[in-house]
């Protein structure tokens, strides 16, 4: 960012037209990104501006934030696979993957998802965008807050294609999302993507 300007700023929204708001947190995005690599800050931002867009624009949000990529050396092997043994057994493998809590606005949350559970875990395992409009109608969604009523979740890809995290957003009122939400979302997915060095 430029040094007469406070970081701070870059969540101060002058204006509530969502597409005007968006844009300037795709901009902010992108200028605190730009001399900033490492992960957990990016996210850290990214979290905040989410957060302060939302609230700019009258959305019921209650929670902002991301899940990562375990770190394989963080895994035991007690959570090892049966289905892939000869993948631990060949040392490609330690356990199942596993998304881990990272930074967010809001409650606390759960802080762990295996891959391919509820709403988190089932982007990252497809590796595509989630968006559930009554999370009481998604089989096995996990209720970190009972509250939630809807829910987008957007998985979070490396240069090479591979998913390094998502980035989960909850809303108090059922179908709290629409297209220009998503689309908002899955730009700054993609900015975090290309814009860390993931070294998980």
């Amino acid at each position: 960012m430029q040094d007469n300007v406070h970081h701070a700023d870059a969540s101060t929204f002058t204006t509530t037209d969502k597409s005007q708001v968006y844009e300037t947190a795709i901009s902010s995005a992108v200028a605190l990104f730009e001399s900033q690599r490492f992960w957990a800050t990016n996210l850290a931002n990214a979290a905040s501006l989410m957060w302060h867009a939302f609230d700019a624009v009258g959305m019921h949000v209650n929670w902002a934030g991301f899940y990562v990529v375990q770190p394989r050396r963080l895994q035991k092997p007690s959570d090892a696979d049966t289905e892939g043994d000869k993948e631990v057994a060949e040392g490609k493998r330690v356990g199942k993957r596993t998304l881990m809590l990272g930074p967010f606005m809001g409650k606390v949350a759960c802080q762990t998802i295996i891959f391919g559970r509820g709403v988190c875990g089932t982007a990252a395992e497809a590796g595509t965008t989630v968006v559930v409009p009554d999370v009481e109608k998604f089989p096995g969604h996990i209720a970190c807050d009972g509250s939630t009523k809807s829910e987008v979740v957007v998985p979070i890809l490396d240069d090479a294609g591979a998913v390094r995290g998502v980035l989960d957003v909850d809303c108090l009122v059922v179908d709290g999302f629409d297209e220009s939400d998503v689309q908002f979302l899955e730009s700054l997915a993609g900015l975090i993507g290309r814009g860390c060095e993931w070294d998980l």
